[in-house]
């Protein structure tokens, strides 16, 4: 839970506060939208090796590095006193943060294998939390203290979380030496290792694809929301600066609900593919709202894409229900979210270019709105429940 609080808060605490920094650090468009895609760039790149980081550190230790990360990260942005170390201390916080994403639904897995589906639904709580609570608060922290402040101040709660698995490391490395004593005794316990088919085969499994397109449909469309949201606002309804952080703030609490109800339905449901198809809805619907009418009903229309993110904790259970192994959630979790957020790295960056071909904003959302409709092939995909694994070995 402590580190889930710690795993967005990156993302969302500079849109809100951008002008501020801009009076110490000149920032143009292209460097705005720059640290959009940082997120999802970086948690791709995450994905990608975390799997492997994990498997020579152990899940424990892995953890422990990725939170000293999100420590360094924070405080070298706030310290930042041009725009590459600004974004330097992004990169190292955001790989930190990236890594984590990676290895916590392992975590429950090894953890609480028979309560998955709450746990789930607990710490993906707790990342809505870590989504919304920095949008609404940074604007406010920065008029008292400065952005500096605004943005450092989130290494305290990292601290808070590193504390825990600091323990959880002990406590393995001792059960590591008893191992190492039953060896010699001949009573070593078995150790589960990922077979070669599990790690590096997943794009043969259209489970795990399917699981990939919803989860890069959540992450394209959050991660633009998060960069350009407070902007679109501003322009398209006048908002001020500080009602448009609200607003991105309300846009996190929206998925809130879904974060605590989606995860446990995942665990219950036959066809999760209603859930997905959910999702796309409201995306869509949301969209739709902003291009026709964005000065009417705009509070709908945030919250309605706010919901579309339902697809985010419905894909974390997913990774686990899916699976039948340890080791094969470990594989899927770095493959879903390596390529899903490679693809949702392409959200701000084409956002901004859109937006700066067409100066406006209809053709942007546009975008978005066909994006999240990809999200129907998966919720066709997923109707039925297949395990990876399974799929993965009958095409061997």
């Amino acid at each position: 839970m402590a580190v889930a609080l710690s795993l967005r808060q990156a993302v969302a605490a500079i849109s809100p506060i951008i002008d501020l920094i801009r009076v110490d650090i000149p920032l143009t468009s292209v460097g705005i939208g720059v640290i959009g895609a940082l997120p999802p760039i970086l948690f791709a790149l995450s994905g990608f090796f975390a799997p492997t980081v994990a498997r020579r550190l152990g899940l424990e230790a892995a953890l422990v590095a990725a939170i000293a990360l999100m420590i360094a990260g924070h405080l070298l942005r706030a310290a930042a006193g041009n725009y590459p170390v600004l974004v330097i201390g992004s990169v190292v916080t955001l790989v930190g943060m990236g890594i984590g994403n990676v290895l916590l639904p392992p975590a429950v897995k090894k953890y609480f294998p028979d309560r998955i589906g709450i746990v789930t639904a607990s710490y993906a709580t707790m990342l809505s939390l870590s989504t919304a609570v920095p949008a609404l608060v940074s604007a406010p922290l920065a008029d008292v203290g400065g952005w500096r402040l605004s943005l450092g101040i989130w290494s305290v709660t990292a601290t808070v979380a590193i504390v825990p698995w600091i323990i959880l490391l002990a406590r393995d490395r001792r059960s590591v030496a008893d191992a190492a004593t039953a060896a010699v005794d001949g009573n070593a316990p078995e150790v589960e290792v990922a077979p070669p088919a599990v790690v590096g085969r997943m794009w043969r499994s259209p489970v795990a694809v399917a699981i990939t397109v919803a989860f890069a449909v959540s992450a394209l469309n959050a991660y633009a929301s998060f960069a350009w949201l407070p902007e679109i606002l501003t322009d398209q309804t006048g908002m001020s600066n500080v009602d448009a952080g609200i607003m991105l703030s309300i846009f996190g609490f929206a998925g809130l609900p879904a974060s605590i109800i989606a995860p446990i339905l995942v665990a219950r449901l036959k066809n999760v593919g209603w859930l997905i198809f959910a999702g796309v809805a409201f995306f869509v619907v949301g969209y739709l709202g902003l291009i026709v009418a964005p000065g009417t009903a705009t509070l709908l229309w945030v919250v309605l894409i706010g919901f579309g993110p339902i697809l985010f904790p419905v894909c974390l259970v997913l990774i686990n229900s899916r699976t039948r192994t340890h080791s094969g959630s470990v594989a899927l979790s770095g493959f879903v979210q390596g390529i899903g957020y490679t693809l949702g790295a392409l959200g701000p960056l084409v956002v901004g270019v859109l937006h700066d071909i067409s100066g406006g904003w209809t053709l942007p959302l546009v975008f978005l709105l066909a994006t999240a409709l990809a999200g129907i092939g998966a919720a066709i995909a997923l109707r039925s429940r297949r395990f990876v694994e399974d799929e993965l070995h009958a095409s061997v």
